[in-house]
């Protein structure tokens, strides 16, 4: 299994980036790509072009409708099948977590054509995010690390998941 935190360059610079957390202790694991507008990693954009890649990401009220006003096309149908029918990340060994603030993970979003091609899931949690060093966090939403711990409990990882939860619980003070 490979996590990839498709980074924006400023967490590269943030005291608050918990991205950076599971690097240091799961790097066997959890690998960083800097996000490059432009210059998207062709790695990433092959894995998910041959559909070896889910993403982690929820669009909220950006996912397309269908209306009655379109006339359904192949792509139009398919697309909607797409979003009917969820993606389990049990099915993905490749998953990629965008690791920046909330807005700047929507404009990351909406500048990738590639990342709209990906398989997208969403945790669902019972659980509010844990992090207080960083406002403007929506409701339901978690830091980067949440999301690494919860995938790793997705995948079995119960080990190095705890090790993750006690180290984001000193970070976060």
């Amino acid at each position: 299994m490979k996590i990839f935190l498709l980074t924006h360059e400023r967490e590269l610079h943030r005291a608050t980036n918990t991205g950076a957390l599971a690097l240091e202790d799961a790097n066997e694991i959890v690998e960083r790509i800097l996000w490059e507008r432009v210059n998207p990693n062709k790695d990433l954009v092959r894995i998910i072009e041959n559909n070896e890649a889910v993403l982690l990401y929820s669009k909220g009220d950006s996912s397309p409708a269908l209306s009655s006003e379109i006339i359904p096309t192949t792509e139009t149908l398919s697309a909607v099948l797409k979003l009917l029918s969820p993606t389990s990340i049990e099915e993905y060994e490749n998953i990629i977590i965008i690791d920046s603030t909330w807005q700047e993970a929507q404009k990351i979003f909406n500048h990738s054509p590639y990342l709209k091609n990906a398989p997208q899931f969403t945790l669902k949690t019972t659980n509010d995010s844990l992090y207080k060093l960083r406002a403007n966090q929506p409701k339901g939403g978690l830091c980067t690390i949440e999301c690494i711990i919860e995938v790793l409990r997705l995948k079995g990882q119960e080990k190095m998941a705890a090790e993750l939860s006690l180290k984001f619980a000193q970070f976060n003070g």
